[in-house]
């Protein structure tokens, strides 16, 4: 019985064979002459060919990614029981005819990150087994014909191709579960649709079958610059058709939204307010897909780094983070107070410096990606590699700056003709065109009726389930059932017409059919001059909310010394405005009380404005050259307002004090781990410390807290695509200046098998868990190798059972 079971537990090694991160450029023969392996991962090496992988015929698992393979192994068609072959973030550019129709068990087939544009029709031979299919990043135009015959298939990944259409076969008979698409310029259906899931695709097509479709021909356009820049001024004359000069005190407060029409284009104008107090807030609304008028004035403007950097530069490298593929049309403005040479000598050096920004984008990035390609260890950086790979290709798309008089209509008009030449342009704006089933149009007119109602509140805040019944009214929408008007709503959502955040439970059942007045209601406490604002709250508000004058002093203190107001003070806040603006109605359900929530507060914390917190008396007592310490690094710097969302994140988990506006120390367990902001031009950066643990087996509880603030870290740079962020750990030896470059991340631990780092400036070395996510090993107690994988390096030896196997060096010439 003892025999049987050895030979039972050999036998389950051998059948899972691991060789990932190990430098091979050739398989070690070893591996190929058993055939009794089942699974095999080669993922993160340098293999361009696997040959001889046709003697495992038995394999059911083939893990290929991260690899340099540019022609597909056909000997693949040998291996008929595999059920799973990974391929991604490879250089494939064609899958040849007679592969897929020799894999009848195959179920799982990822090919992201690849160049194809085609898939071989024989893929349909697996219609009754596969069931997962990545596509993403590639270079597919249309979805293949050979997808469509996928009758099995549960999930399809499409992102970031270079799809237009989707057909309606896709969605029908078959168990698609989840689907994802965004990153395309897709027209039909549009990615407002898609974004809301498979059943929403599945009603819009039923929607369009029963009516023709209609193009709906919509921009939206963003207005963005400096404080003052004439923003407000060129908004209002393109909408009126005539000059509208705007005075410093009708100035945009917030985000001002207006619509406009130029023959069969709808513009919706987004007006962001200049101060640097709201861009806080803005990000929430600026998205992908839109126009952005960066607006400059030329009687402000200087011919020094300055300058540009306040009135240009700043925006520029804000849209390259948050918003790298937009589109980005410069306007000067107040041009009839320069001469015409200094008009012409500023559009050149505003145009080359936003070049020259371009162009030291494009060097950083390639300096990076040539960092991790030099690296001796490069296949640990794969991940981070091909996420800047993916940086590289996106880029903003800077049109001739116009310069205008604003007092001059013909240079209104001049901007009008300029901005419509451009949407027409198709490689310009590839999905400006959206095809939309009829009942869409109409339920939009229907709101817009709605509102311009004498019945409906000047603020528009309606409840869910009474929108539905005054739209259903209408003789034409009585058939308008629960599931389609809420798809609708989310369409309407996402194009910014009406905010619905049906994903927050106080809000769910309420719907914004105005949302400037939710900008509003930002506005009140993300504001320019807000210390102003507490103190010109009055006496009597002040008694109304049980506050008292020296309250109010405490008020603007702590707001000044630590960016904190207390709920006291935002109730005031909120009350001072809504009461000046005849909306006392709406005050308690805007704020809440202690028992309840208020909205308003719920969607503060919901976009990391705002949290309410208690302070903890715990202190950091200063840095010890032993704490454990990491540093994330952006390029090309920390976005406004990242540094106060992750601390509303972080403090929405743990227990946290304020140290002060750039600093956080959070408790978890006990245990501080503090957070420090420092984002000075080309060395912007979050430092991260915790004590060093005074037991080993404290390492795991204390990288774990770090890694779930690394986590929030990376899900929140996710919001600025064109943002770069890498993770390093500083020599732990004081006064070098050396740092170790954190591998790629898997799941809570880094892609390391080093026990020892040497830091290759003072020479000093130092156990891996004082700089990485890594659990220390029992030095004293010898660790039996797992029988289950191979280990090998590029050359030396791997155990393999109670067998050893030893790698020569390997040596691949090309031929």
């Amino acid at each position: 019985m003892a025999q049987h079971r050895s030979c039972q537990a050999q036998d389950d090694c051998v059948r899972k064979v691991t060789l990932s991160t190990m430098r091979l450029r050739v398989l070690p023969p070893a591996v190929l002459q058993d055939p009794r392996v089942e699974s095999l991962n080669l993922d993160r090496n340098k293999l361009k060919h696997v040959p001889g992988i046709s003697k495992l015929g038995n394999l059911r698992k083939l893990i290929l990614s991260k690899n340099e393979i540019a022609d597909f192994p056909e000997e693949i068609q040998s291996l008929v029981h595999l059920e799973k072959l990974e391929l991604n973030q490879n250089q494939i550019r064609v899958i040849p005819e007679g592969i897929f129709s020799c894999l009848p068990r195959l179920k799982h087939l990822r090919l992201n990150n690849n160049r194809l544009s085609a898939l071989p029709k024989d893929l349909a031979t697996c219609s009754s087994s596969l069931q997962y299919l990545n596509l993403s990043n590639n270079l597919f135009r249309a979805v293949p014909q050979a997808v469509l015959d996928l009758a099995s298939l549960q999930e399809l990944y499409v992102q970031n191709n270079m799809l237009r259409q989707l057909p309606r076969e896709l969605f029908e008979g078959r168990p698609l579960k989840m689907f994802k698409a965004h990153g395309n310029p897709l027209w039909q259906p549009p990615n407002e649709v898609c974004a809301g899931g498979i059943q929403q695709i599945l009603n819009y097509f039923s929607q369009l079958q029963n009516c023709q479709g209609e193009e709906d021909r919509r921009v939206k356009t963003m207005f963005l610059g400096a404080s003052l820049a004439g923003k407000s001024t060129i908004c209002k004359s393109l909408k009126q058709r005539q000059v509208v000069l705007v005075s410093e005190e009708e100035r945009t407060v917030g985000i001002e939204i207006s619509k406009f029409h130029i023959q069969d284009f709808t513009f919706l104008f987004w007006d962001f307010a200049g101060q640097l107090e709201y861009y806080v807030t803005h990000h929430v609304f600026i998205t992908p897909q839109a126009l952005v008028i960066l607006v400059i004035n030329f009687q402000k403007y200087q011919l020094n780094n300055d300058i540009f950097q306040e009135l240009v530069g700043f925006w520029i490298n804000n849209l390259f983070m948050r918003v790298p593929n937009s589109v980005v049309l410069p306007v000067g403005t107040h041009t009839d107070c320069c001469t015409e040479e200094e008009v012409e000598e500023k559009k050149q050096d505003i145009m080359s410096k936003i070049q020259a920004m371009l162009e030291e984008r494009r060097a950083n990035l390639t300096h990076f990606i040539n960092n991790l390609e030099s690296s001796e260890e490069s296949e640990f950086y794969v991940d981070q590699w091909d996420r800047l790979k993916e940086m590289e290709s996106c880029t903003l798309t800077i049109l001739n700056l116009v310069p205008v008089n604003c007092t001059d209509y013909w240079d209104i008009k001049k901007l009008e003709t300029t901005i419509l030449e451009h949407v027409k342009n198709e490689k310009i704006f590839p999905n400006v065109i959206r095809v939309l089933p009829l009942v869409y149009k109409e339920v939009e007119a229907a709101i817009v009726d709605i509102v311009q109602s004498e019945e409906t509140a000047e603020y528009g805040m309606m409840d869910l389930n009474h929108l539905l019944c005054e739209i259903t009214r209408r003789e034409h929408l009585s058939h308008l059932d629960t599931e389609l008007f809420q798809d609708i709503l989310r369409y309407l959502h996402r194009i910014g017409l009406i905010i619905w955040y049906e994903e927050i439970k106080q809000l769910e059942s309420t719907v914004f059919l105005q949302p400037t007045f939710l900008i509003t209601m930002f506005k009140i406490l993300v504001r320019y001059r807000l210390v102003q604002q507490l103190e010109s709250i009055s006496v009597d508000l002040l008694v109304g909310e049980h506050a008292t004058i020296r309250d109010q002093s405490n008020w603007v203190w702590t707001f000044k010394s630590k960016a904190m107001l207390c709920q006291r003070a935002m109730r005031a806040l909120v009350k001072h405005q809504l009461y000046s603006e005849g909306m006392r109605d709406i005050f308690e359900e805007m704020v809440g009380h202690k028992a309840k929530k208020g909205k308003l507060f719920s969607l503060l914390e919901h976009f990391e404005i705002c949290l309410e917190s208690e302070e903890v008396s715990e202190r950091w007592g200063g840095d010890h050259p032993e704490d454990l310490h990491i540093r994330a690094y952006f390029s090309p710097e920390i976005p406004e307002g990242f540094f106060q969302r992750l601390m509303v994140k972080a403090c929405s988990f743990y227990s946290a004090h304020w140290v002060a506006k750039v600093t956080c120390l959070l408790i978890c367990s006990g245990k501080p781990l503090l957070i420090k902001e420092n984002n000075q031009k080309g060395y912007s950066y979050l430092e991260l410390r915790s004590r060093k643990p005074v037991q080993r087996t404290e390492f795991q509880f204390t990288w774990d807290f770090f890694m779930a603030i690394i986590f929030i870290i990376r899900k929140l740079s996710e919001e600025w695509p064109g943002l770069h962020m890498c993770m390093k750990a500083p020599c732990r030896t004081a006064g070098c200046p050396a740092e170790f470059f954190w591998p790629d991340v898997d799941g809570k631990n880094t892609v390391t098998k080093e026990e020892i780092k040497t830091c290759g400036t003072c020479g000093h070395r130092f156990r891996t868990e004082l700089l990485l996510p890594k659990v220390p090993s029992d030095l004293g107690v010898p660790q039996p190798p797992p029988p289950a994988h191979y280990y090998v390096t590029s050359y030396g030896t791997t155990t393999f059972g109670p067998s050893s196997i030893h790698v020569n060096r390997q040596s691949i010439l090309d031929k």
